[in-house]
């Protein structure tokens, strides 16, 4: 589905990214990984390069304008296109509200939303350059209309998150780009096994989400034929920001 496309993945050492980045590289992409953790990234490029995929690695701080312009340049020189951009790079530090220092709120204003912005006009200037336009998917969250205490700066990130993606997609529309964000709800990225019968009874599908879900998802919204959706939230979260719950 994906051969002769060039595909980014930001945040791509580890978590959803790492499986993104690992399922786009198995449906025939080249994959240019992206992230901070320049050892992790190095070991899971490695493995992909040994498995016969294609793949690169490129160390990036997607906070600095200057190392995002270089990962797309980067990429062009590789792999000779961009088309398609999956913003999963973000940071987490939940902290009161009260406590929170506006460093690291602007820390993570930056890694979150800051970068989506920043990733997909870069992307986005070559992107305007093939026949068939490109695609860019953001990871926004279930947390973007649901909270719990204490984490403001993340979920304002998340939401800025969606309401970025339709504005892009309005202005980049023109170049036959399209962009979408997906809201992961519960998505288990540690050890699957260990995740009790209440934690999936949390859920209309009767389990937590898994990596591989938002991979999926990242298909379906960046598969060409699906050029009628654009500008849209998909969230992807085992139907539990739908669930009722009654506190006793």
């Amino acid at each position: 589905m994906f051969e002769n496309k060039t595909v980014i993945v930001t945040g791509a050492a580890q978590g959803i990214g790492k499986e993104v980045a690992a399922q786009y590289a198995k449906m025939g992409a080249s994959v240019v990984m992206a992230d901070i953790n320049e050892e992790l990234g190095e070991t899971v490029y490695s493995q992909l390069v040994r498995d016969g995929y294609k793949a690169i690695f490129v160390p990036t701080d997607v906070r600095k304008e200057q190392e995002v312009i270089h990962l797309m340049t980067t990429a062009v020189a590789h792999f000779k296109t961009i088309d398609i951009l999956i913003n999963n790079a973000g940071i987490f530090k939940p902290a009161s509200p009260y406590d929170l220092p506006m460093e690291t709120f602007d820390d993570i204003i930056n890694t979150n939303l800051r970068s989506v912005f920043l990733c997909s006009r870069e992307a986005a200037k070559f992107m305007r350059l093939n026949p068939k336009g490109g695609a860019i998917v953001s990871m926004a969250s279930t947390r973007a209309f649901m909270s719990e205490p204490n984490t403001e700066s993340y979920a304002a990130t998340k939401g800025g998150i969606v309401a970025l993606t339709h504005a892009l997609a309005s202005s980049l529309g023109p170049d036959s780009i399209r962009v979408n964000c997906i809201s992961p709800g519960w998505i288990e990225t540690g050890d699957y096994g260990s995740l009790k019968e209440a934690d999936h009874l949390q859920h209309f599908s009767g389990r937590v989400g898994k990596p591989e879900d938002i991979a999926r998802a990242c298909f379906y919204l960046t598969d060409e034929k699906n050029d009628f959706v654009t500008g849209i939230n998909l969230t992807v979260d085992g139907g539990m920001t739908k669930k009722m719950i009654y506190e006793e």
